[in-house]
C-alpha cells in the first residue's frame, strides 16, 4: 500500500509542474519575458526545431518573434507527468497544446494554428520545479485568412484581450473592484 504522505507529495509536485506549464504559456501570450524566463533553469536546453539552444535564449527568441504577431493564444490540453524512479527531483512530461497566432501575411490578417505536444524534463531545485529541457513537436498546422469580422458587428461590445502585459489579467486592482 502506498504511503498517504508520499501520495500527497506526488499530487503537490504534479500541481506545481502543471502550474509551471501554465506560467510558461501566460508568459508567451502576454509577452511577459520575466514570467516565461522564470520557468527555465539557467542551464536548461530546448529543441523546437526552429530553435535549438538554452531555455533562456529560447525565451528571448520567442518573445521577439511573438512581438510581431497581432495576437496569440496557447491552450494546454492533457498533461502526462511521470516521476523518475531514480530521482524524486526529476520528472518527465508530455503536454498537448493548441496554439493560435494572428499574423500579417503579406499585409493580410491571417490565422495560423499549430497543434502538437511538448516533451519535457522537469527538475526540482531548492524546492522549485522548472524546465530542465523542453522539446516541441508539431502534429498539425493550418494557415488561413482571418475571418472574425463578427467582432466589429454582432460582438462589437465584447471586451477584447490584449497581446501584451497591458491585458486586464495583470490589473488585480481593477478586478478587486469589478
Amino acid at each position: 500500500m502506498t504511503d498517504p504522505a508520499s501520495q500527497l507529495a506526488t499530487l503537490i509536485a504534479k500541481d506545481e509542474i502543471r502550474d509551471l506549464a501554465m506560467r510558461y504559456m501566460r508568459g508567451q501570450d502576454r509577452l511577459d519575458h520575466a514570467l516565461q524566463l522564470g520557468t527555465f533553469w539557467p542551464d536548461s536546453t530546448t529543441d523546437y526545431g526552429i530553435f535549438k539552444g538554452s531555455g533562456p535564449d529560447f525565451v528571448t527568441f520567442a518573445q521577439e518573434l511573438l512581438t510581431e504577431h497581432l495576437a496569440n493564444q496557447h491552450i494546454i490540453g492533457q498533461h502526462y507527468i511521470k516521476f523518475d524512479a531514480d530521482n524524486p527531483d526529476r520528472a518527465f512530461g508530455e503536454v498537448y497544446y493548441y496554439a493560435f497566432h494572428r499574423i500579417l501575411d503579406q499585409g493580410v490578417p491571417t490565422d495560423m494554428v499549430i497543434s502538437g505536444r511538448y516533451l519535457d524534463r522537469y527538475e526540482r531545485r531548492g524546492g522549485e520545479w522548472r524546465f530542465a529541457h523542453r522539446s516541441e513537436f508539431v502534429d498539425w498546422a493550418r494557415k488561413e485568412p482571418a475571418a472574425d469580422g463578427i467582432l466589429t458587428t454582432d460582438l462589437a461590445a465584447c471586451l477584447l484581450g490584449r497581446h501584451d502585459m497591458a491585458d486586464r489579467s495583470y490589473d488585480c486592482d481593477w478586478l478587486k473592484n469589478a
